[in-house]
């Protein structure tokens, strides 16, 4: 299935900085590692490793965002939302979205995912339907800390970021169930 829309094409465009991963790939399968054991799949539901440089000065914080925009339903579907990420930190090991945010940074707070969870959800696309695309973001934020609450959702964040992103940087890897 073909699912060419980019859901930051709708966004006012921004500079580009440089994303990279040990672990994922722009086009690229995602690993086991990076797939959803909850829906009873073989993944383990761990993050990958990103790490980033180039964002513009007068960065304070970052947030990062994986979303699938390929999933059916209308809204897409958020498997990873992580804000007040310190200007100081440009990695995130794998696993850093682990349940309830204990691997990231200090300072930094993750949001709950379309499951409810405070954590990252692997790729998990209905058997058959296709390559989902994972749009993985750090964002560049001209401020320290976005003020919203521990239980805003992922399109709150969304809402938040637009007035106060700088540039991004993406990496966008792919994966498909079996039918």
């Amino acid at each position: 299935m073909s699912h060419p829309f980019d859901p930051y094409s709708v966004l006012p465009r921004v500079p580009r900085f440089t994303l990279r991963s040990a672990d994922i790939a722009d086009g690229e399968p995602l690993n086991t590692a990076q797939c959803s054991g909850i829906f009873g799949g073989p993944g383990q539901d761990r993050s990958p490793q990103l790490d980033w440089e180039g964002q513009p000065a007068g960065t304070r914080s970052f947030a990062v965002t994986c979303f699938d925009p390929d999933a059916p339903t209308v809204s897409g579907f958020w498997h990873w939302v992580v804000y007040d990420i310190p200007a100081s930190v440009r990695e995130l090991p794998e696993n850093a979205g682990a349940a309830g945010g204990a691997n990231l940074p200090a300072g930094a707070k993750v949001l709950a995912n379309d499951t409810g969870e405070r954590a990252y959800l692997g790729a998990a696309p209905p058997p058959g339907h296709g390559a989902h695309r994972y749009i993985f973001v750090v964002h560049a934020l001209d401020i320290p800390t976005l003020d919203i609450g521990p239980d805003a959702t992922p399109a709150w964040l969304g809402f938040q970021l637009l007035g106060h992103t700088l540039a991004r940087a993406t990496l966008t890897p792919v994966f498909a169930a079996p039918a």
